[in-house]
């Protein structure tokens, strides 16, 4: 794989699992250095610089990007990875988890992209790339919560790019449609039948699959790259058609 990516310092919250770390490798093979912030540094790919960061506090978020300076001495990738899921109507959650969740999925990305903004000035290929979700731009049922933190991550990339363009930043979100990670795995162990669940959100996506990981790490390497120079404000769909097309039932 053409090393685009050498000479480059990437940060990636919740790289340690999932997504994010699949993010993370892709990024390394590319020829990024690669720090993992994480409530979980431990189970990082030990290849990567691992940092203990929890980003739903800011005061640990900048500690975390102040080691990364200290190790690295440059910032030009961020990817704001991190985040948490919630399941139930609008009738379903408390005050308090309304809070938590946009407190990790959404002030957790400003809190990230606040810190690294000086660092990120001064690089000459700087990108921002946001984790959202398919539940963002397609009514799905039992997500209202999650689907709204995910619609204001969307949001919020729009309003960055155009508030970074002058300065060379570019800040785009992929929006994955439901992908086999850990945490689904996790989901799908807290239901009735798991292996009903799993068929149940397989046949959800056109492609009768889930998203793997890593086609959503491709994505977020590819927004990251110098050669997507002129792509910013974009919200890239890997979620296997989900968000678009409308098959007719298979007899």
């Amino acid at each position: 794989m053409e090393l685009e990516l050498s000479g480059l310092v990437a940060i990636v919250t919740g790289g340690a699992s999932g997504i994010g770390a699949a993010a993370a490798d892709r990024m390394s093979s590319m020829g990024a250095q690669v720090a993992v912030l994480d409530r979980n540094p431990a189970a990082a790919d030990t290849s990567h610089f691992a940092v203990q960061a929890d980003v739903s506090d800011d005061e640990s978020v900048r500690k975390a990007i102040d080691e990364v300076i200290k190790e690295f001495g440059r910032l030009d990738i961020v990817v704001n990875n991190a985040g948490i899921g919630a399941q139930g109507t609008v009738a379903d959650n408390s005050d308090e988890e309304w809070q938590k969740v946009f407190d990790i999925n959404v002030f957790g990305m400003v809190r990230v992209s606040r810190a690294a903004l000086p660092y990120l000035r001064q690089s000459a290929v700087p990108a921002i790339v946001n984790t959202a979700s398919v539940a963002a731009t397609a009514g799905l049922q039992n997500r209202a919560l999650y689907s709204a933190s995910k619609g204001a991550v969307v949001a919020l990339t729009l309003s960055m790019a155009a508030d970074h363009i002058h300065e060379g930043i570019r800040v785009n979100c992929v929006n994955p449609g439901t992908a086999d990670t850990p945490w689904v795995e996790r989901l799908l162990e807290t239901a009735p039948d798991p292996a009903e669940e799993r068929a149940a959100l397989e046949s959800r996506q056109p492609q009768g699959r889930l998203v793997k990981a890593e086609e959503i790490a491709a994505a977020i390497a590819y927004l990251v790259s110098p050669s997507a120079g002129s792509t910013t404000g974009t919200s890239l769909a890997v979620d296997g058609g989900m968000q678009g097309l409308r098959l007719r039932p298979v007899a």
